[in-house]
């Protein structure tokens, strides 16, 4: 009860949006970088009802993490009649051009969960240093000295050095003193697993297999990172991070093979990037969004209008608050976890 009354609380500070009654002309876009990826899906669900409940149109395209695709795909959703885009960047930079042609056309961009650095647009986004900093945490709690490896996101996304610098507010000054060494550190293009793997997997054999924690930046890619440990006979007893709460990650928390997801409600992030879209798209300004702030952390400093979430890390410890939440069942959260050894699956 106390997990959900903090989930309620958590979401009390959220203002809602104000959206027009009757929205049944309006078409919202929505551009994937890369809908493959488990949490995508579930965003899109939460968009979808946001849309369907204000009698919006939602239209879509996945980018399939090409840069090139998804800007030839912002430009057809704009030729398609979109009154309004929600984008998750593949890489802002490249898409440029679509999204300036957007800005000329009058039609609204909410930058999805990944910045944009395009003053036109908006951001709405979870705190991404504090998805940094959690997983810092946790993992150091597990192993306060020792031989550390990164596995970073993709290189184009600022999402992935927003959340290493919030990793290393944690772990700096344990890095400075010698206690934690920095033995390997990668971003992992399109934050893909398969590429995380095979990143882990050079590290171990740099190291000897002497590595003795991993701060992933994602599930995705701690799946991958677990996926090398196993191999070696290691996973279990090498601390890892992740976040999104994706399914598999939660019953690798339940097992013990990764010990942190920290989760962002996407749900309410797709619920909030709906009701913005709407209401752009109906003609009110970014400036007249209720809880925005002013944002200036991305490589050019432009600033840009935005929105926060605020996430939460989930351990075997209150794997409860996933379950109260109703984001995963206990049967697949607890497949294959011997009765009792979390307090979840009990």
């Amino acid at each position: 009860m106390k997990s959900v009354l903090k989930l309620m609380a958590a979401a009390a500070v959220i203002t809602s949006v104000h959206v027009p009654a009757q929205a049944k002309d309006l078409v919202v876009g929505v551009s994937w970088s890369n809908f493959q990826e488990e949490r995508w899906k579930t965003d899109e669900a939460a968009i979808k009802e946001a849309l369907k409940a204000a009698g919006a149109k939602y239209i879509s395209a996945d980018a399939q993490t090409s840069a090139a695709k998804q800007l030839t795909d912002i430009e057809s959703l704009i030729s398609q009649g979109a009154n309004a885009l929600i984008v998750l960047a593949q890489d802002s930079g490249a898409i440029g051009p679509a999204i300036e042609k957007a800005a000329a056309e009058g039609i609204p961009v909410i930058g999805y969960d990944r910045l944009i650095e395009n003053p036109n647009t908006y951001y709405i986004t979870f705190d991404n240093k504090e998805v940094g900093r959690l997983q810092a945490k946790e993992v150091f709690k597990v192993k306060p000295t020792g031989n550390y490896v990164f596995i970073k996101g993709g290189s184009t996304d600022p999402n992935a050095d927003f959340v290493f610098s919030g990793q290393m507010e944690v772990l700096k000054a344990a890095i400075d003193s010698g206690k934690i060494k920095n033995v390997g550190e990668a971003y992992t293009d399109g934050w893909k697993p398969e590429i995380a793997q095979k990143n882990m997997e050079q590290f171990l054999t740099k190291n000897g297999n002497k590595v003795d924690a991993v701060v992933s930046s994602n599930d995705g890619m701690a799946g991958g990172v677990v996926a090398a440990l196993e191999a070696q006979g290691l996973a279990g007893s090498v601390p890892v991070s992740g976040q999104d709460g994706d399914k598999a990650a939660l019953n690798r928390v339940a097992l013990g093979t990764q010990t942190v997801s920290v989760w962002k409600d996407s749900r309410m992030l797709g619920k909030k990037a709906g009701e913005v879209a709407v209401a752009l798209a109906g003609g009110k300004k970014i400036s007249e969004i209720p809880g925005s702030t002013k944002f200036k952390g991305g490589a050019k400093g432009v600033e840009i209008t935005s929105q926060f979430l605020t996430p939460q890390a989930i351990t075997k410890d209150n794997l409860n608050v996933v379950l109260d939440a109703g984001w995963i069942s206990k049967a697949e959260l607890c497949q294959g976890v011997k009765p009792g050894a979390v307090p979840a699956c009990k």
